[in-house]
C-alpha cells in the first residue's frame, strides 16, 4: 500500500471517534458554512472544472459524459443548496429504534449508530463530491473519496473548500479526504484498506462497478447503472405518455435514471409512436425499434438483442413492442438493471400490478423516472442509487449510512 494512501487511512481512523460525538447543531453549522463557501469561491470551481471539460474534449469524451462533468453557477448553487437541506433534515444519530423489556427485567433496544470511514470511488459528476460529503457528515461518517481523472481538478477544488470551512469552524478536516491519485495501481490498493475503511460504494459505470465488487476486500454496498424501462400501456394518455417519455429519455442524457428503452402495448403503438417520433426528433434521438415499431415508424433502425440490456447515455432510445402487461412485465424484469421503471395507464389494476411485479429500486406509475435522485426524494442529496437488496436500496440518503448497536439497561441480571 502506497504511504500516502496509508496516511489517508490514518488520518481518517483518527477523525471518526471525533465525528461520531459531534452534537447535530456543530453538523449543521458546519455544512451551512460548506454551503456558503461553495457559492462565494465558486469561480475557482468553475476555472479548474473548465480546465477539466476542456482536457475531455481533447480525450473524444461523449456529449453525455461531458454533460456529467460539467459545472455551471446554477449546478454549484444545486450543489450548495443540497449541503443546505441535508443541514435542515433530521439526525439519525443517536435515535433509539424501539426498547422492550425481556421477562428478566433487561431493557434491550437499537440504537443508530454512523458506519465509520466510509470509502467512495466514482467517475466524473463532481457534484457527488460534495453531495458525499454532505450525508457522511450528517450522519458522523468519515469520507474518502477516490474520483475519476477527468474531474480531478474540479474535486480537488471543491475539497479545498470543504475542508477550510470545516477548519474554519472548529471541526476535523479530515472528515473528507481526497486520493489525489489518478493511477489503477492506487485504486487498486484503496480496495483493500479494510484495515482503514468500513464500506467501500462505487457510482459510475458497470465497469467501474464490476471491478470493485470483484476486487474489493472492504463491504461494498452496490450503485447500478440504468437501463430504465416506460411502459406505455394500451389505456394510457398520448399526450401524457410523449411528455414523460421525452423528458425521461433527454432532459439529461448521461444519467442513470434517464429513459433507456421503451415499452409499447400494440393495441396503442400506432396512436403512439408517430407523435413520439415527431416530439424526439427535436432532440436527434434515434430510434431503435423491433419489426412491429420499423414497420409503424419507417426508416427508424432495426434493434438488436443487445439494445434491450443497454444504458446508452445517449440520444438513443429502443422501443420494443409487447401484446400484454405481462409480457411488459417479463421483458422489463429480463433486461433492467433494477434501478428505475415507469408504467404510463389509465387502468388502476394494471398500475398496481405493474408496482407489485415490477423488480426495481423504484417504480413509478405516469411519472418520468428522472425523479430517482436524493434531491428529489426530498433526502437533500444522495451518496447513489443502491439496486442491491442488502442493507440499502434505492436513492442513498442518511439513514442508509447508518448502521445500529444494541443497548442494554440491566440493574444487576446475570446469567
Amino acid at each position: 500500500m502506497p504511504s500516502d494512501l496509508k496516511e489517508i487511512g490514518i488520518r481518517a481512523k483518527k477523525a471518526e471517534p471525533e465525528l461520531r460525538t459531534l452534537k447535530t447543531e456543530q453538523k449543521n453549522e458546519a455544512l451551512m458554512k460548506a454551503a456558503e463557501e461553495l457559492v462565494n469561491q465558486s469561480s475557482e470551481i468553475l476555472a479548474a472544472n473548465e480546465q477539466d471539460i476542456n482536457a475531455a474534449r481533447e480525450n473524444g469524451m461523449k456529449p453525455g459524459m461531458i454533460d456529467r462533468l460539467r459545472l455551471s453557477k446554477e449546478r454549484i448553487e444545486s450543489m450548495a443548496e443540497g449541503l443546505r437541506q441535508v443541514a435542515a433534515l433530521e439526525d439519525p444519530i443517536g435515535e433509539v429504534i424501539g426498547m422492550k423489556r425481556r421477562p428478566n427485567g433487561l431493557l434491550i433496544g437499537q440504537q443508530r449508530v454512523p458506519l465509520g470511514v466510509i470509502g467512495i470511488i466514482y467517475e466524473s459528476r463532481p457534484n457527488v463530491t460534495a453531495d458525499a460529503f454532505a450525508l457522511c457528515f450528517k450522519t458522523g461518517n468519515a469520507v474518502i473519496l477516490k474520483g475519476g481523472s477527468d474531474a480531478i481538478r474540479s474535486n480537488t477544488a471543491i475539497v479545498k473548500i470543504l475542508r477550510t470551512s470545516l477548519a474554519e469552524v472548529n471541526v476535523t478536516a479530515d472528515a473528507i479526504q481526497l486520493i489525489e491519485s489518478t493511477d489503477r495501481e492506487t485504486t487498486a490498493a484503496f480496495m483493500k484498506m479494510n484495515d482503514y475503511v468500513d464500506v467501500l460504494i462505487p457510482r459510475g459505470g458497470a465497469g467501474l462497478i464490476r471491478a470493485v465488487v470483484n476486487n474489493s476486500t472492504i463491504p461494498v454496498i452496490e450503485t447500478g447503472t440504468g437501463n430504465c424501462h416506460i411502459f406505455v400501456d394500451e389505456s394510457a394518455d398520448i399526450q401524457m405518455a410523449v411528455d414523460i417519455i421525452f423528458n425521461a429519455k433527454t432532459q439529461r442524457i448521461g444519467v442513470c435514471n434517464a429513459c433507456e428503452s421503451l415499452v409499447v402495448h400494440d393495441k396503442i403503438r400506432e396512436r403512439l409512436l408517430p407523435a413520439l417520433k415527431k416530439r424526439l426528433d427535436e432532440k436527434q434521438v434515434e430510434l431503435r425499434g423491433d419489426e412491429s415499431a420499423c414497420s409503424t415508424i419507417p426508416g427508424i433502425k432495426p434493434a438488436g438483442e443487445d439494445d434491450w440490456g443497454r444504458e446508452y447515455l445517449d440520444y438513443i432510445l429502443s422501443i420494443k413492442t409487447v401484446s400484454s402487461l405481462e409480457e411488459a412485465i417479463a421483458h422489463i424484469n429480463r433486461y433492467n438493471t433494477g434501478h428505475s421503471e415507469a408504467i404510463i395507464t389509465e387502468n388502476y389494476e394494471n398500475a398496481q400490478r405493474f408496482l407489485n411485479e415490477v423488480d426495481a429500486a423504484a417504480v413509478y406509475v405516469n411519472a418520468s423516472t428522472r425523479f430517482t435522485d436524493g434531491f428529489e426524494f426530498g433526502f437533500g442529496a444522495e451518496i447513489g442509487i443502491s439496486t442491491q437488496k442488502l442493507h440499502a436500496r434505492g436513492p442513498m440518503g442518511t439513514l442508509a449510512l447508518t448502521s445500529t448497536k444494541y443497548i442494554i439497561y440491566g440493574n444487576g441480571q446475570i446469567r
